[in-house]
Parts: structure tokens; C-alpha cells; sequence
């Protein structure tokens, strides 16, 4: 689900827009939420807010073909992120915590490198943005190595991944159902 800025010339990114996003995420099935500010698809620059709560699996990927690098500001909650090795071995230097309460805000990733994110606290949203133009085909690769979303063992592999990420910074474990 996304929705679509209708501003002509600037638009504002206030906190009303981002509280509506993030209530917005807890009622999409996947929950997440994004709200585009570009004009179209073949737009050469992507921006966007990306709302999402805790559990939602975003599928490691990559940005390969029509190489994309991709940024990211944290602006409500928190989020873990993970790089990854090509064999989808975690780069232990690249696990990190981003959080408005910490020093770390946002996150830079290079075109072709594998990576996730996913949400550590409720309603948290982020800017993102990345190279366009967005082709449905070749946007992202997905790893192999990785569950798909939905699927039996996409919620035990988050898991792992945000225990990761609680780990190394002293974060309180969520207590995990399967």
C-alpha cells in the first residue's frame, strides 16, 4: 500500500503526516506503509516515508541491476539494520541501531549490497530514498538464502536478526511467538 503526495511544488513533512502513516502501517497486512513524494516511477530521485511496525519481514535484498544506492533517516521509533555477506552471513561492522535517542540517525547502502531493516519499537517511520527509475522487475533481488515473506520460516529468521541487533546494543529481547 502506498499513498501519493498531491503537493506541486514542496511539501512538508510534519508530524501529523507521519502519525497517520505509522497508524496507517498497523492497518496494512504486511505492516508497512509508505507515503511517495515523487512524481512518477521514472522519476531519476525516489523519496519516500516508510511506516512500519515490529514483525514486519522485509526480505533481504539488494539493489543490483539499474544499481540503486539507498539511504535512510530514522524519524519516529527505532530500526535494526543488517548488511550482509554474499553467502547472507551477517557483516558483523554494518549491524546497527537507529534511533533518534542514539548517535546513529540514518544509513547509507551502496548499490549491490545486501541488506535489511526492520522495526525495533511500534510506529516507527523512516525517509528513504533511492535512485529511480522503479521497474516492479528489476528493482530489488531478493537474497536466496533468506525466507521469502510469509512464509513458515520468515518469523524465527527475523527473529535472529533483530535478537542480533538487541544484542549488540543491550536493547531488552522481545519475547518471540511462533
Amino acid at each position: 500500500m502506498a499513498t501519493l503526495s498531491d503537493h506541486k511544488d514542496f511539501a512538508i513533512i510534519d508530524r501529523n503526516l507521519i502519525e497517520t502513516k505509522a497508524q496507517q502501517a498497523t492497518e496494512n497486512e504486511r505492516s508497512r506503509e509508505i507515503h511517495i513524494f515523487h512524481a512518477a516511477h521514472k522519476d531519476n530521485l525516489h523519496r519516500m516515508l516508510n511506516a512500519f511496525q515490529p514483525k514486519s519481514y522485509v526480505v533481504p535484498h539488494r539493489h543490483l541491476e539499474d544499481p540503486k544506492d539507498e539511504a535512510i533517516i530514522i524519524l519516529k521509533g527505532s530500526i535494526g539494520c543488517i548488511c550482509f555477506n554474499e553467502d547472507g552471513s551477517i557483516i558483523p561492522e554494518s549491524v546497527c541501531y537507529l534511533s533518534q535517542g542514539t548517535d546513529m540517525v540514518g544509513l547509507d547502502v551502496r548499490a549491490g549490497v545486501w541488506h535489511t531493516f526492520f522495526a525495533l519499537e511500534k510506529d516507527t517511520v523512516i525517509f528513504e530514498v533511492k535512485s529511480g527509475p522503479y521497474t516492479r522487475a528489476t528493482d530489488k533481488d531478493f537474497a536466496s538464502w533468506a525466507p521469502k515473506e510469509n512464509s513458515d520460516e520468515a518469523l524465527p529468521y527475523l527473529a535472529k536478526l533483530e535478537d542480533t541487533v538487541r544484542e549488540k546494543f543491550n536493547l531488552e529481547k522481545r519475547p518471540w511467538e511462533f
